[in-house]
């Protein structure tokens, strides 16, 4: 008998210990947000150029599973991003997503009217490669404007 509850009791740690585990690969809308505030932070103790290169270092602080930052112009050009540094200095006002939507003219809309908020739009997840749905937090801070977003599952 207590060799049977030492396995059952494995059994559902093993068990508790993989939900846990697939659920932390995955970043939430507070770690999204979280993220943009310390990136907001790091740019006023830091400054410009020296946060836009942080950002843009994906091996540095603002990579976090499927976390990373972009950082925008107020006219869309691309001044730092966490995984993709081909985009850096491109205009991506107009990019779609794959159902057609402009979605990074709602967050500079959205952030020139309210200085922050949240954009729904479907993107390539950078560890599973599938197209997901995502959803950004933003954030304007002088000119710029600050987004990660959270892959919903």
């Amino acid at each position: 008998m207590n060799t049977f509850i030492r396995s059952a009791t494995l059994g559902i740690a093993m068990a508790l210990f993989s939900l846990t585990a697939g659920a932390a690969e995955h970043a939430s809308a507070a770690d999204a947000t979280a993220m943009v505030k310390r990136a907001v932070a790091h740019l006023k103790a830091v400054g410009k150029e020296k946060a836009l290169a942080d950002i843009s270092d994906n091996k540095g602080a603002f990579i976090d599973r499927d976390l990373y930052l972009s950082v925008y112009d107020m006219n869309g050009m691309v001044l730092a991003h966490g995984t993709n540094p081909k985009l850096i200095g491109k205009d991506v006002s107009a990019i779609k997503d794959v159902s057609g939507k402009e979605f990074i003219k709602e967050i500079l809309s959205k952030a020139k009217a309210n200085g922050s908020g949240n954009a729904d739009y479907e993107w390539p997840n950078p560890l599973t490669k599938n197209i997901e749905a995502k959803t950004v937090y933003f954030e304007k801070s002088g000119d710029l404007v600050f987004s990660s977003g959270y892959y919903r599952k």
